[in-house]
């Protein structure tokens, strides 16, 4: 272990290191993260950062609570960008820590695009994405070879909050798969999308909620009872949405919390 932290880069003063945090659990840091944690100057994280997660930094480390969590009161992107430049220019080793992958639905892109054009130095260190690690832990595998070959990543919402205009039709028509992050907000319009292009009312649903966490919660579903399924099981955001035969494989695999039983909605009665 010691051979492996030793060849780790060293955490220079004045550059930033955009890190994924993982789905939550602590146990799936990368061992880059953690090293980059113990390091830190000034740590900027995201709402969805456990406390355990936060405690690993240094005591020294000044941590700076950034937002960014769908339907609630959060900082700009473009202040929160900003604030890495300012710090990175006072010579400060900065950890912006996101939940999940920094470049899967993270905005780390454009935060390394702003960091770039300044000539700021930084490094990325990947994280485990909920729709894969956070599907591991409900017993929902992404890909099986008896289910399907593809699957697609979209999310729920765009820059201003609405549906995105992605090419729901291809989508529906073309990936047995689909994973769809931010979506609890727009979660009926998007399963009505999918229905009026060819999905059968029928097919396998999960909404996950606190992936990977001690209060995981799975409920499973169909595409036509979905959103109703979901107020009337009071499931909140964060939570993620799959639709596909994987999800059938659930009930075989579903190792780490029991499923959750939904309640009937009234819609259903």
């Amino acid at each position: 272990m010691e051979n492996i932290l030793s060849k780790i880069p060293a955490f220079e003063a004045g550059s930033v290191w955009l890190v994924g945090a993982g789905p939550g659990d602590p146990g799936l840091l990368t061992l880059y993260a953690v090293e980059g944690l113990r390091q830190a100057d000034i740590l900027v994280y995201d709402a969805l950062v456990s406390k355990e997660i936060l405690s690993l930094t240094s005591p020294n480390c000044i941590l700076e609570y950034a937002g960014k969590r769908g339907g609630k009161p959060s900082h700009k992107q473009k202040d929160i960008t900003e604030r890495l430049v300012t710090l990175a220019r006072e010579g400060k080793k900065v950890l912006r820590l996101k939940g999940g992958d920094p470049y899967i639905f993270g905005r780390g892109g454009e935060e390394a695009l702003r960091l770039k054009a300044e000539d700021i130095p930084f490094r990325v260190i990947p994280g485990i994405s909920s729709g894969v690690g956070g599907l591991a832990y409900t017993g929902i595998p992404l890909t099986h070879r008896t289910k399907n070959s593809a699957a697609t990543f979209v999310t729920g919402h765009d820059a201003s909050g609405e549906v995105p205009s992605v090419n729901w039709e291809h989508i529906a028509k073309g990936s047995p798969v689909i994973v769809i992050y931010m979506g609890m907000k727009h979660i009926r319009t998007i399963t009505e999308k999918l229905i009026s292009y060819g999905r059968p009312e029928d097919e396998s649903v999960a909404i996950v909620s606190n992936a990977t966490l001690p209060n995981q919660r799975v409920l499973t579903t169909t595409l036509s009872t979905a959103a109703d399924d979901v107020i009337a099981n009071n499931f909140e955001p964060p939570a993620l949405i799959v639709v596909g035969g994987v999800v059938d494989l659930h009930s075989e695999l579903g190792w780490y919390m029991k499923e959750l039983e939904p309640k009937q909605s009234e819609a259903g009665t």
